[in-house]
């Protein structure tokens, strides 16, 4: 099979341990991203199947339309919206998606919980240009670490909080809270409480059209001003434009950010990047060699098992169903 692996930003799929599996097909992989029709049309032209880094490239009518040979989409992770399935459906195109990942996101989002308080990057930047202390860090132990959503991501978060001595309370929709008091964990009383007084509030949520803009002005403007916001996420959590100007008025008083709207980022184009009160870092959440040896894998063998006519773990087993008739 002729397989196109696209938005390998660090040309580092080749190198991992699970490509071998790949051997046996024609394997092309793009290191950039390319956001235009035509360049992914002309990229994707001869693939049977493409394997998606989570959803750096988005895969739509428009595009389908000029894939043809195009049998199968292997989804690194969980889909999020990037690739409209109902298109793939109709056009016979199977759709395969992998398990969430480990724990690498959630310890990203604690290490920028870690070196946010403590102005580790600054320090260690200042040091480098023979400067000595420049800044009055603070600890995470004592302070109210609120986790919005109980998820997966969430829960460990949670726990982390709790280790380092941290009040921990959690919101979100009642099955999670639910799931988070079973656990021993506070639920915040309101929504208003929630972001008026944690000191850290780390965002968990899964991106959809009910989640999409679910942080408000408001909900910022309530925050502290010696408040950190972590978002490990998903950018669109957040109201457009409404964090940059929340920043600017100090409520927050700081950021760290790992999603944007529109990745990459490149030559300093975001309005984060201007800002001294955000610790901004390139989406390296689930950028991790374990994780992707488990993403990559999985989406492998779903290729290898396309080829060898036993693929069953399917988003859309309608096709499935067609091909099997046609057979």
């Amino acid at each position: 099979m002729r397989v196109v692996i696209p938005d390998d930003y660090q040309d580092c799929v080749r190198e991992l341990d699970c490509f071998a599996r790949l051997d046996s097909h024609d394997v092309r992989i793009f290191n950039d991203t390319v956001k235009g029709i035509d360049e992914l049309a002309h990229r994707f032209a001869d693939a049977d199947a493409i394997v998606l880094t989570r959803e750096r490239t988005r895969i739509d009518v428009a595009l389908l339309d000029r894939l043809p040979k195009l049998r199968l989409i292997s989804q690194t992770g969980k889909l999020a919206g990037h690739v409209d399935l109902a298109a793939c459906t109709a056009r016979g195109v199977l759709v395969a998606e992998g398990s969430g990942a480990g724990s690498a996101t959630a310890e990203l989002s604690w290490a920028l919980a870690l070196a946010s308080r403590r102005h580790l990057v600054d320090e260690a930047n200042r040091l480098s240009r023979g400067l000595w202390q420049g800044h009055l860090g603070q600890q995470l132990s004592g302070q109210r670490l609120g986790v919005w959503s109980y998820g997966r991501i969430g829960r460990q978060v949670a726990a982390y909080g709790r280790v380092f001595g941290m009040k921990v309370w959690v919101w979100g929709r009642e099955g999670s809270t639910a799931a988070a008091s079973a656990d021993g964990f506070e639920v915040a009383p309101s929504r208003e409480a929630f972001f008026a007084e944690s000191d850290v509030i780390s965002l968990h949520v899964r991106l959809n059209m009910d989640t999409h803009g679910s942080v408000t002005p408001d909900d910022l403007a309530r925050m502290k001003r010696t408040a950190l916001l972590i978002n490990t996420s998903r950018a669109e959590l957040i109201a457009e434009g409404a964090l940059e100007q929340a920043l600017r008025a100090g409520r927050p008083g700081f950021a760290a950010i790992d999603v944007y709207e529109d990745e990459p980022v490149l030559a300093r184009d975001h309005p984060l990047l201007a800002l001294p009160n955000v610790l901004c870092t390139p989406h390296i959440g689930y950028v991790e060699k374990d994780n992707y040896e488990r993403y990559f894998g999985i989406a492998f063998d779903h290729i290898n098992a396309f080829a060898e006519g036993r693929l069953v773990d399917v988003v859309n087993p309608d096709v499935l169903g067609a091909l099997n008739r046609t057979a």
